[in-house]
């Protein structure tokens, strides 16, 4: 399989991309956002022949799975995404030199961006808007399990393009097999970074083998702590929300740590979770409080391997501890830094936990559900970076630009 041409066009389309007006760009995005909803029954029809193939109990299923009301949150995010000032041509610094050179640090695009993803159809969507409203184009890597999926929205994507008058391959879609992503990973004179958002198998492997920049949005490892001083009606809400809200996606709770002197609290707390069979996986002094109080068939001891899972599914682990520095410990040995909480009504542990988590979300009294894109009012998002170079959590429109400088002078030479 040779893809040069492929990328060789992606990346002629990309260059192109600067001269064409933020105006225009607002009115594509919003043509794909209607042609999105006017096709749903075709999207529909496409997606199901990938949950054929996919067994229901398999979590990426969920991820899988498009319905009428994601369309419809898929376009709206791709209508605010339209109506976000451009992330291009900011000044982001100036200063003018002794000998009179002005010197201007100026947003750009980084030109060809490839996006390797698993499973989930609407990243097709939320890349596109993103990539095109930052100036940049993109190469989409989806998984054999979304291809029909992943085809039916790059046609119709590509319909509104070229009615547009851009070129098509401003969005280019890569054949499934594993062969493309081999040369994706390497195509250094076509792409300029590439950004992998699924399993943390995934994630390791681009890491492992590209030989161009790779901006990772890791796995999510999600804690809430729940501590001496935390509300057990916040608590309750906040764990059940950040648990169930939807397992499948990386912000989804996988522990709850909870400070001994509350595990007289821990059933009511655990309660609501019950209702959507979440399989608990408790400690030994968890296990005690919740044994008799918690159905018998959803409720198992912890072993090792339930620390430092990301689940998932309807399971979730609990580990007791005597205080907010053992607490913190934990977070800081299984935690993968994606998004981290603490409920409690004490200013100075709050503080504490904000200061000293490592995440690249930290939450007080709120769910990591919170994580996203879109929630954070950035429009959408193409992932939750967790590392710390260039971007941190949701990456959106800010964080798919570059800079250069501009240097304006009047004749200066170096002496």
């Amino acid at each position: 399989m040779k893809l040069n041409e492929t990328f060789e066009k992606a990346r002629n389309a990309g260059r192109k991309l600067a001269q064409v007006s933020d105006e225009s760009i607002k009115q594509v995005l919003l043509a794909v956002a209607d042609a999105a909803l006017a096709n749903k029954d075709l999207i529909l029809v496409e997606n199901q022949q990938d949950l054929d193939r996919m067994d229901p109990k398999d979590p990426k299923y969920d991820r899988l799975k498009l319905t009428n009301k994601r369309l419809d949150n898929i376009a709206s995010d791709m209508r605010s995404v339209a109506a976000l000032p451009s992330p291009l041509g900011r000044v982001l610094s100036e200063t003018t030199r002794p000998n009179g050179m002005r010197l201007r640090k100026v947003s750009v695009a980084f030109g060809v961006i490839g996006i390797i993803y698993e499973s989930r159809p609407n990243v097709s969507f939320d890349v596109f808007s993103l990539c095109l409203k930052s100036g940049n184009a993109c190469i989409l890597k989806g998984s054999k399990d979304a291809h029909q999926s992943n085809v039916a929205i790059v046609s119709l994507i590509h319909e509104v393009l070229i009615r547009f008058g851009l070129d098509p391959a401003i969005c280019t879609l890569l054949p499934a097999e594993r062969e493309a992503t081999t040369e994706l990973l390497h195509a250094r004179e076509y792409v300029d970074l590439i950004i992998p958002r699924g399993s943390a198998n995934l994630i390791n492997y681009v890491r492992e083998n590209a030989s161009i920049p790779v901006i990772e949005t890791g796995a999510g490892i999600c804690h809430t702590y729940f501590d001496v001083d935390g509300n057990l009606s916040k608590g309750t809400a906040v764990v059940n929300n950040a648990k169930t809200f939807r397992v499948s996606v990386c912000n989804a709770l996988d522990c709850l740590i909870i400070h001994e002197k509350r595990l007289s609290d821990l059933p009511e707390l655990c309660a609501p979770l019950a209702t959507s069979n979440v399989i608990i996986f408790a400690d030994e002094k968890a296990y005690t409080s919740l044994n008799g109080r918690y159905p018998g068939h959803l409720l198992q001891k912890a072993t090792a391997a339930s620390f430092g899972t990301e689940f998932l599914d309807y399971k979730m682990a609990i580990k007791t501890v005597a205080g907010i520095e053992e607490a913190l410990s934990h977070i800081a040995t299984y935690s993968s830094k994606h998004s981290e909480s603490i409920i409690t009504e004490n200013e100075q542990a709050m503080s504490l936990f904000t200061q000293t988590v490592d995440a690249a979300c930290v939450y007080t009294n709120v769910s990591t559900a919170f994580t996203d894109g879109a929630q954070f009012g950035l429009g959408a998002e193409i992932g939750i970076s967790t590392q710390k170079l260039h971007a941190r959590g949701p990456m959106a429109l800010e964080e798919l630009t570059t800079y250069k400088w501009i240097i304006d002078g009047d004749g200066q030479t170096r002496s």
